[in-house]
C-alpha cells in the first residue's frame, strides 16, 4: 500500500504530460501560459533558452531513469518476496560506470554552455554604448555617443500600491522614461551603480548582469523585434527593491532617431 501511494504521489510531480508539453508547445504558448521562460527576442535569450531546454530533457530523462530502477528495486526486492541482500561490498564495474557515464554527461552540457557564455561575453564590434547606472532606487541612461541621459523610474500610481485604486495591467512594472534602443542593432551596456549592489534583467532580452559600485560590468544584446518588454531590478538593494522596474522599448531606426531629437530637444 505504501508503495503504491509512493508511486502515485511520485507520478503527480513527475507527470509524463507535463514534462512532454515543455517540447510539445511552442516557446511563446508556453510564456503566454506562464510555464516557461518567457518568449525570447534576442540571439543570447534564444541561445539561453535553447540550453535551458537540453539541459531540462536531460535531467528529466535521469529523474525518469533513476525513479524507474528506484521502484523497481522497491517492488521486485522487498522483503515479502523473500528477496535477500547481496553478499558482495563493492562492484568495479557499476564503479566505472556510473564515473564515466555522469562525466559524459557533463561535458556534453559543458560544450554548449561555453559556446553560450562566450556568446554573452563578445561585447565586441557594437553599434552604440549605453551606460546604466543602478540607485536606490531607480536607472539612471546615458546614450555614450549621443549626448542623451535620462532617469528611469517607476510610474505606478502611489493609489494603486495603497490599494485605494484598482490596480493597472503593469502594475509596478512601468516607468516613466523608457529605455529606447534601435531595432537589429548590437547595444553595449556598462553597468555600475552609485549606492549598493543592483542587477539589471529584462528576461527577453537575455540580459541579466550586476550593476556594482565602483565597478563597470558589460553586457550586449540585438533585438530582433519591435515591443515594449519589462523587467526589473534582481538583486536585493533595500526596502524599494520591489519598486525598480526596467522597460526597454525597441523601435525602427527612423522612430529612434526621431526619439533621440527629441531628446536632445528636452535638454
Amino acid at each position: 500500500m505504501i508503495v503504491s501511494r509512493l508511486m502515485q504521489l511520485t507520478g503527480k510531480v513527475l507527470s509524463v504530460t507535463g514534462i512532454a508539453g515543455l517540447w510539445i508547445f511552442p516557446a511563446n504558448v508556453q510564456a503566454e501560459w506562464k510555464v516557461n521562460l518567457q518568449r525570447p527576442i534576442t540571439e543570447i535569450a534564444r541561445v539561453q533558452y535553447d540550453l535551458h531546454m537540453m539541459i531540462m530533457a536531460i535531467i528529466t530523462v535521469i529523474a525518469l531513469i533513476v525513479f524507474a530502477v528506484m521502484f523497481y528495486s522497491i517492488i521486485r526486492f522487498r522483503k515479502s518476496k523473500g528477496a535477500q541482500p547481496a553478499k558482495f561490498t563493492h562492484s568495479t564495474k557499476a564503479e566505472v560506470l556510473w564515473t564515466v557515464i555522469p562525466t559524459l554527461i557533463l561535458i556534453g552540457m559543458a560544450v554548449p554552455s561555453t559556446k553560450a557564455l562566450l556568446l554573452m561575453e563578445d561585447t565586441t564590434e557594437s553599434d552604440m554604448v549605453v551606460k546604466v547606472t543602478g540607485f536606490q532606487w531607480g536607472w539612471h541612461y546615458d546614450y555614450m555617443e549621443e549626448n542623451v541621459s535620462f532617469y528611469s523610474m517607476l510610474a505606478t500610481p502611489q493609489s494603486q500600491i495603497t490599494g485605494s485604486e484598482t490596480k493597472g495591467e503593469n502594475y509596478l512594472l512601468e516607468v516613466n522614461n523608457h529605455l529606447v534602443l534601435p531595432l537589429g542593432k548590437k547595444v553595449r551596456f556598462l553597468l555600475t551603480a552609485k549606492d549598493v549592489i543592483h542587477a539589471w534583467w529584462v528576461p527577453q532580452l537575455g540580459g541579466k548582469k550586476d550593476a556594482i559600485p565602483g565597478f563597470i560590468n558589460e553586457m550586449w544584446v540585438r533585438a530582433d523585434e519591435t515591443g515594449i518588454f519589462r523587467g526589473q531590478c534582481a538583486e536585493l538593494c533595500g526596502k524599494d527593491h520591489g519598486y525598480m522596474p526596467i522597460v526597454v522599448e525597441v523601435v525602427d531606426d527612423a522612430q529612434y532617431q526621431a526619439w533621440l531629437e527629441g531628446r536632445r530637444n528636452q535638454g
